[in-house]
């Protein structure tokens, strides 16, 4: 076995086998292990799906999985599925990271607004959102353009937070919404206050040092070419990506 190539072992695909679908039409699918591998290498090695090693077999065949699959949103609903297979975390981390998008990634339908790319200091950029437990491992994504501030779509990803007692985040959270919602769900919010807040609400500095934990998860992340670099035309399929890398680096 080439060890420039990756595959799945043998433990990762008996973890990934009970939650792909079943229910296929027509033809049954080529070798699923192989097709997944293969994915999985591009979007590693940031290569085209057209330079993908032929010992994945057919190019066309790993790219029609990995968009049909993210159409449909099934890498996300795998990622889910795993995520949440450990339980409700003790404390859960949320921050944001932003990508560059590469020239390839334009022309999306319906303009960049719709597929998460945004303009800001750093050019066209697309930002992943994140929430992540206390060892490192995401459960829960989000895609925006570079130029949304982290507490707007933080209030879209705290709805989807799974269970828990803490959240910590850093100033870019520090908003009396972000506060409230963290609150009716039943957690404490540790947020450093901004300097300019006339009411300074409670902060443990001992609680947040293990805020880095989510910034190693993007550094991980970011270890795929194809997540360092969006060269995605469309945000489903850039979401799929991220999920994917997730689910490979940290839930199998």
């Amino acid at each position: 076995m080439n060890r420039d190539q990756f595959w799945l072992t043998d433990e990762q695909f008996a973890k990934l086998k009970p939650h792909l679908p079943t229910d296929t039409r027509g033809k049954p699918r080529v070798d699923d292990r192989r097709v997944i591998s293969g994915i999985i290498h591009v979007i590693r090695s940031g290569g085209r799906w057209v330079d993908a090693p032929a010992a994945y077999g057919p190019r066309k065949t790993l790219y029609n999985r990995f968009q049909r699959w993210a159409d449909k949103g099934i890498w996300s609903a795998i990622f889910t599925a795993l995520a949440n297979a450990g339980g409700p975390p003790a404390q859960l981390l949320i921050d944001s990271s932003a990508v560059r998008a590469h020239r390839s990634a334009a022309g999306g339908k319906k303009g960049e607004l719709n597929q998460a790319i945004g303009r800001s200091r750093g050019g066209r950029t697309t930002k992943i959102h994140a929430l992540t437990d206390g060892m490192c491992r995401p459960v829960a994504f989000l895609l925006t353009g570079g130029n949304v501030a982290d507490c707007k779509a933080g209030e879209v990803l705290i709805d989807r937070m799974p269970a828990t007692s803490l959240l910590n985040a850093d100033k870019g959270y520090d908003s009396d919404a972000i506060r409230r919602q963290v609150r009716q769900r039943g957690a404490f919010a540790n947020i450093p206050p901004k300097a300019n807040r006339k009411w300074k609400s409670c902060f443990s500095p001992y609680l947040y040092r293990d805020r880095n934990a989510i910034e190693r998860m993007f550094c991980r992340l970011k270890d795929f070419r194809r997540i360092a670099t969006r060269y995605d035309r469309l945000a489903t399929n850039f979401l799929a990506a991220v999920c994917i890398a997730a689910t490979v680096s940290y839930w199998l």
